[in-house]
Order: structure tokens, then sequence, then C-alpha cells
């Protein structure tokens, strides 16, 4: 695939992105009237964690479409008196975003199946307080296109055992309970980690695996969508729907 080509397909999956997300997240507040009872806490938390999905990843999509229209992804902009990468600034966003999209995911396991955080969910909770602090030093260079090595795998490594912790957690308690959407939703985790290990691995050694980046986020978008029509619709869906 060209350059050309492959910026295209990137411009139009990330606005495509973007208005699809959106639209869950703006579905979810507008008709949460509908959850019942029971899964008002879960139906809250998962709403709350796309919403800051989705604000993240205006920020990293969004910025990386304003880049490309602004002539390239090194194209900066000016901020507080520094030269700010648009991509860089985007990651940055999302990077914080979705630590805490992954506490409120196992906030969400907690409430979901009532089962005590016990000592691998501090370790999970920690893991994600790691993740934080790991992108604090200068060696993230945030303004860089392209995530520096090994400093990417470091600060990815907390990211990845919460997630991985969390999808376990999910998995275990919702086959247990057969659960049938939150099978999906810890199984979606799973699929959008491996996507997401190899971009950090070889991203800078081979570019076009950055094009895993769109199944990883589909995958999240399907997480969205097994919430809504598990939580959200009116005309309940049955498990086996998800069979």
């Amino acid at each position: 695939m060209s350059e050309s080509a492959r910026m295209w397909v990137e411009v139009v999956f990330n606005i495509a992105y973007l208005v699809a997300i959106w639209g869950i997240v703006i579905a979810m507040a507008l008709h949460r009237d509908r959850v019942a009872p029971q899964d008002r806490r879960v139906a809250a938390l998962g709403r709350w964690a796309f919403f800051l999905l989705a604000l993240g990843d205006t920020g990293h999509v969004g910025f990386r479409v304003w880049a490309y229209a602004a002539g390239g992804l090194e194209n900066t902009v000016t901020m507080l008196g520094r030269e700010v990468g648009l991509v860089g600034a985007g990651a940055l966003a999302t990077a914080i975003t979705v630590t805490f999209f992954y506490v409120l995911v196992l906030m969400m396991w907690q409430a979901r199946f009532g089962k005590p955080y016990g000592w691998f969910g501090a370790l999970l909770f920690a893991m994600a307080g790691l993740r934080l602090l790991l992108m604090i030093p200068v060696a993230n260079q945030w303004n860089s296109v392209t995530p520096p090595q090994p400093w990417s795998i470091v600060r990815n490594l907390p990211l990845t055992i919460a997630g991985l912790g969390v999808a376990w957690l999910i998995l275990r308690d919702a086959l247990a309970a057969h659960d049938r959407p939150f099978v999906w939703v810890g199984s979606l985790i799973v699929l959008s980690y491996a996507m997401y290990i190899p971009v950090i691995l070889f991203v800078q050694q081979a570019p076009m695996v950055g094009m895993l980046m769109i199944p990883k986020t589909l995958a999240y978008v399907g997480i969205a969508v097994v919430l809504w029509r598990s939580l959200y619709r009116r005309e309940r869906i049955s498990a086996a729907a998800y069979a």
C-alpha cells in the first residue's frame, strides 16, 4: 500500500471511528433510563469508561487527521510558547485516558460479579498508577511521531498487565456465570491487545504494523456495542443473542 493510500485509509477510518464511538457514548447518556436497576452501576462505569476513551481518542486520532490536513504527521502547533507535535500530544492524551479506562473496567468487573478486588485487583490498580508515573519522564519523547524504544515497551508494560489482568478476571467470572455479554467484553479486550502488542514491539522497524491499530480500535467499538445491546436497549437482548 502506498503512503498516500495508507493516509486516506487512516483518515477515513479515524473520522468514522470518532463518529461511531461518540454516537454510542451519547446514546448511552441519553438512554440511561432504560438500564435495569440492578445494572445501573455497571452501566454508569461503562459509560464513563467510554466517555474517557472517546475523549482521549479525539485527541489521538483527531490530531492525526489535523496533522495530515496541515501537511503531515510532523506538523506542530505553538502552545504556551512551546512547539508541540500534534501526533505526540494526541498520543499523550489517549495514553492518560486509556489508563483510567481500564481502572473503570476493573471497577465494572467488581460491580458486575460482586467479587472482592483482593491482592490481584490491588496489583492492577497499582499497574495503572505506575503507568501514569512512567509517562512523566522526558524519555517518552511525546513530540515524536514514532514512539521511542525501549521506552515505549517500558511505559506500555504496566498497561498491558492491567488490561490483560482485568480481561482474565472478566473471562473467569463471566464463563463461570454463563454471562455471554461479558464473555464478549473479556474476549474483545484480549483481541485488542493481540493487535496492540505487535505495534508496541515492531512499529519502529515496520511502520505498516501500525495498521493493526484499526482492528484494535474496532475491538473497543465492539465492547461498547456489546454493553449497549446488553444494558441499554429497552427490548433486552437475551444472552443467547451473543452465542
